[in-house]
C-alpha cells in the first residue's frame, strides 16, 4: 500500500441520517475483495511503475455523519489533520438539513479529489439533474438502495485505490517539477559528464533547446534595446527590434556594426574595463549619436556571456533621454521656485518700506510753503520709488505672490490695444504682422498682466533684432487632449488659448534657453535691460496656470508661445460710467478707522495721512491688539484697514471674519505687498471690501477709503 494511505487503510465516511445503513457498511466493508485488489495492483505496477506491497491488505476506517453540515465539517477536520478521507457515501434523502445533492456540491467546491457515491432508493433526481448540479462528475457514482454487499465493496476498492493513484500522480508530478529544476543548473555539467547515455543527452539537447528558445523569445521581444556583440565591440552576433530602433537603423545595418555611435569615444574601453574587472556593467550613464544628428540619454548595462564555448558582452540600453528632460525641468522649475520665494519675500518687505517713502514724500509735496530746492529732491525721492515700485512689482510677477484681479477678457481686444501702443515705440524697422483668430473663446485673466505679457515679448523681439525684420503676433484656440512629454511640464489637457510672438532675430543658443526666465538674467549690455521681461512673463502665466514654450536657435529667430486657459465664465458687457457715482474726496470726521499694521513705520504713516484727512483712527500693532481695540470702540469703528499678513494669531483675513460677523455693515480695506492666494481662493470673485496693494501713494489711501466710507453713505 502507498505510504499515501494509513496502516489503519483508507478513511471512509457514510453521510446518512438511518443509523442502521452505517451498520450495514461497517458489515460490508470487514472483508477485502482480493480480485478486485489484484485488478487493481495490476492497473498501478502498469501505471506508475511501482508494485504494490502484496502482503498488505486494503483496510478501512469509517467513520458516520448523519447530516449534510456534519459530514462536511468531518471532511474539513480529517484534511486538518493530515489524514483525508478517501471515500464518502453520501444519502440522497437527509431530512431536516441539506440533502445528498446539496451536501455534495458543498463538499466538491472545497475538496475535488474526495471520491463520492450517491446512495438513493428514489428516482426524484435524473443523472442530467445531478450533473448540473454538482458540475465535475467525473468523481462521482450513484448506488440504487437496496445495494448489492459486492457492488459495494467494489465500489469502495475501486474509489479508494483510484484516490490513491491520485494523490500518488500528483506527488509524482510534484516530484518531477523538483527534479527538472534541479536538473536544469546542472544541464552543462551533466553533458560533459553523460555524453555516452543517449537518452540522457537526449533529454539536456532537449532542456537546452527549450532555454534557448525562452532567451531568444525574451531577447527578441524585450522593449529594452539589447544586443550581443564581440568582446572587442566589434562585430554583432544578434541584435533586437528595440536595439535597432534606438539607433534610428534597420536591425540589418545594426548587425553590420558602426551603427552605435557614442558621444564619448572613451565609452567602449570604460565598458570593456567594467567587464574585465567583475565580468559586469550595471547603469554606466552614456549618451548616443543616431544617423539624423539626435543625441538620446542611455544608461549601459552589460555582462559577460558564454555562447558555443566562446565569450560576448550582452549590451543593454536604456532610453532615459525623456527622464533626464523631465528631471532637467524639474531642477530648473525648483530652482525658480526657491528664487520666486526669495524674490517675494523681499519685494514684500520692500513694498512696506516704499509705501513709507511714497506716502510721507507725497505728504511733504502736497504741502502748499515749501522750498524749491526742497521740492526737487522730494520729486527725484518719488521717481526713484517709483522705478523702485515697479521693479518689485516684476519680481511679484515672476514669483506669481501679485495681486491679480481677473475677470473675462477677449484677448484680441487687448492684443489690438497693446500693438496700437507698440507700432508708437517699437521703431519703423520692424514690421508687425498680426493673425489673430476671430472665433476665440475669452480667456480668464488679469487685463494689465496680459498687457504686460505682449509687452515684454514684443520688447524682447525687438531687441533680437536691431537691424529691423518681421515680428509676427498670432492667437487661435488650442485644444490639448494628450499630453505630449515633449511639451511643457506644466501642460495639461484642456481647452487653451495660444498666442505667439515670433520674430526672424539673432536666436538663442541652448545654454541661454536653458536661462532666460531666471530673474535679472540678461544677454543685453549692461544699463539696457533689468533682466525681469521674460521672468516677469513667466510668472504671470503660472499664476494664471498657464505656461510658456519656447522655440530658437542660432540665427534662426526665436517663437513663445504662452498658453492662457479658457475662461469658464462668459465676457460681461461693459457698462457706462454714471457721473453720479463718484466718490467724494475728503469724508467728515464722523468716521473712526481701525488701522492693523504690524510694521511700525508703515503703521505711523497711515495713522498720520488718515487723521491729516479728517478721520479719527485706531492703531494696533497685530490683530490681538486689534481684538482689545474692538471691544472698547466696537460701536463706532466704521472700517478697518488691516494688512493681510501679521505675525501672530489672528491673521488680517481671520480678524475680518470675526469683526464682519459681529457687525455686518463694517467696511473692510485689506492691503498687501502680496499676494491674491493669501487672501483665499475666492478673493478674485469678492468684491464688497476693498484692496489697497503695497506701496501706495497718499492719494489712492485717500480715495480708497472715501470709496468704501461712501458706499456705506450710499
Amino acid at each position: 500500500m502507498s505510504h499515501l494511505a494509513s496502516h489503519a487503510g483508507f478513511r471512509i465516511l457514510v453521510i446518512d441520517d438511518n443509523p442502521s445503513i452505517h451498520n450495514d457498511f461497517r458489515k460490508i466493508l470487514d472483508v477485502t475483495a482480493s480480485a478486485q485488489k489484484e485488478e487493481l495492483d495490476k492497473f498501478a505496477t502498469e501505471l506508475l511503475g511501482v508494485a504494490p506491497d502484496p502482503t498488505q491488505d486494503v483496510l478501512f476506517q469509517m467513520d458516520s455523519a448523519y447530516q449534510g453540515q456534519e459530514g462536511l465539517e468531518k471532511v474539513r477536520a480529517a484534511a486538518a489533520e493530515g489524514r483525508p478521507y478517501s471515500v464518502a457515501f453520501v444519502d440522497v434523502r437527509m431530512p431536516p438539513g441539506w440533502d445528498g445533492i446539496e451536501t455534495i456540491t458543498h463538499i466538491s467546491k472545497e475538496f475535488t479529489d474526495l471520491q463520492i457515491v450517491i446512495c438513493t432508493a428514489y428516482s426524484d433526481y435524473s443523472w442530467n439533474e445531478i450533473a448540473n448540479a454538482i458540475g465535475n462528475t467525473d468523481h462521482v457514482l450513484v448506488l440504487k438502495k437496496p445495494f448489492d454487499n459486492v457492488e459495494v465493496t467494489q465500489m469502495a476498492h475501486a474509489l479508494a485505490r483510484k484516490w490513491e493513484l491520485t494523490q500518488m500522480a500528483r506527488q509524482q508530478m510534484d516530484n518531477l517539477e523538483t527534479l527538472v529544476s534541479e536538473r536544469t543548473a546542472e544541464l552543462r555539467s551533466a553533458n560533459e559528464e553523460l555524453t555516452s547515455e543517449v537518452t540522457e543527452r537526449t533529454i539536456v539537447e532537449s532542456a537546452l533547446r527549450h532555454s534557448e528558445e525562452r532567451f531568444s523569445g525574451a531577447f527578441h521581444g524585450s522593449p529594452l534595446p539589447m544586443a550581443i556583440r564581440r568582446l572587442d565591440g566589434g562585430g554583432y552576433l544578434d541584435a533586437n527590434a528595440s536595439f535597432a530602433e534606438l539607433l534610428d537603423v534597420s536591425r540589418e545595418e545594426a548587425l553590420a556594426g558602426g551603427a552605435l555611435r557614442w558621444t564619448d569615444p572613451e565609452t567602449n574601453e570604460k565598458i570593456a574595463g567594467k567587464l574585465a574587472e567583475q565580468n559586469a556593467l550595471r547603469d554606466l550613464p552614456a549618451s548616443i549619436r543616431t544617423p539624423t544628428g539626435e543625441t538620446r540619454a542611455v544608461l549601459v548595462t552589460a555582462q559577460i556571456l558564454a555562447l558555443d564555448q566562446s565569450r560576448y558582452q550582452l549590451l543593454i540600453l536604456q532610453d532615459i533621454t525623456d527622464r533626464a528632460r523631465l528631471e532637467e525641468e524639474l531642477r530648473q522649475a525648483q530652482k525658480m521656485e526657491a528664487m520666486g520665494r526669495l524674490a517675494a519675500g523681499v519685494a514684500h518687505d520692500f513694498n512696506n518700506i516704499l509705501t513709507v517713502i511714497l506716502g510721507n514724500t507725497t505728504m511733504q509735496l502736497s504741502r502748499e510753503q515749501r522750498d524749491e530746492k526742497l521740492t526737487g529732491a522730494l520729486q527725484q525721492v518719488v521717481r526713484a520709488a517709483e522705478q523702485a515700485t515697479a521693479l518689485t512689482r516684476q519680481l511679484l510677477a515672476y514669483s506669481r505672490k501679485q495681486i491679480l484681479l481677473r475677470r473675462p477678457l477677449v484677448l484680441n481686444e487687448i492684443v489690438e490695444q497693446t500693438v496700437g501702443m507698440l507700432r508708437r515705440i517699437i521703431g519703423e524697422q520692424i514690421v508687425i504682422e498680426l493673425e489673430l483668430a476671430s472665433d476665440l473663446p475669452p480667456i480668464f485673466a488679469d487685463a494689465s498682466n496680459v498687457d504686460q505679457v505682449i509687452m515684454n515679448l514684443a520688447l524682447n523681439a525687438r531687441d533680437a533684432m536691431p537691424e529691423g525684420g518681421c515680428l509676427a503676433i498670432s492667437a487661435a484656440k488650442v485644444e490639448i487632449k494628450e499630453v505630449d512629454p515633449a511639451r511643457h511640464a506644466d501642460a495639461k489637457p484642456g481647452a487653451y488659448v495660444c498666442l505667439s510672438v515670433k520674430d526672424d532675430g539673432q536666436g538663442m543658443d541652448k545654454e541661454t534657453l536653458g536661462r532666460i526666465f531666471e530673474p535679472f538674467f540678461t544677454t543685453k549690455e549692461q544699463g539696457k535691460g533689468t533682466g525681469m521681461g521674460l521672468a516677469t512673463v513667466y510668472g504671470v502665466l503660472k499664476q494664471h496656470e498657464g505656461w510658456v514654450e519656447v522655440e530658437s536657435a542660432r540665427g534662426n529667430g526665436t517663437e513663445m508661445r504662452v498658453f492662457f486657459p479658457v475662461s469658464k465664465v462668459a465676457v460681461a458687457e461693459k457698462r457706462k460710467a454714471n457721473p453720479t457715482e463718484a466718490v467724494a474726496a475728503v469724508p467728515s470726521e464722523c468716521f473712526t478707522i481701525l488701522v492693523v499694521e504690524d510694521e511700525q513705520m508703515l503703521r505711523d504713516f497711515v495713522t498720520d495721512a488718515l487723521r491729516s484727512f479728517g478721520y479719527r483712527v485706531l492703531a494696533a500693532a497685530n490683530g490681538r491688539q486689534a481684538l482689545e481695540l474692538w471691544a472698547s470702540h466696537r460701536d463706532t469703528i466704521d472700517l478697518l484697514l488691516t494688512d493681510v499678513v501679521m505675525p501672530g494669531l489672528p491673521s488680517g483675513r481671520q480678524l475680518e471674519r470675526q469683526l464682519t460677523t459681529e457687525k455686518p455693515d463694517l467696511k473692510v480695506i485689506f492691503t498687501s505687498g502680496y499676494s491674491a492666494e493669501l487672501l483665499g481662493a475666492d478673493f478674485e470673485q469678492e468684491r464688497e471690501h476693498g484692496f489697497l496693494a503695497k506701496p501706495y501713494f497718499t492719494d489712492s489711501l485717500a480715495r480708497t477709503v472715501a470709496a468704501q466710507l461712501c458706499v456705506s453713505e450710499a
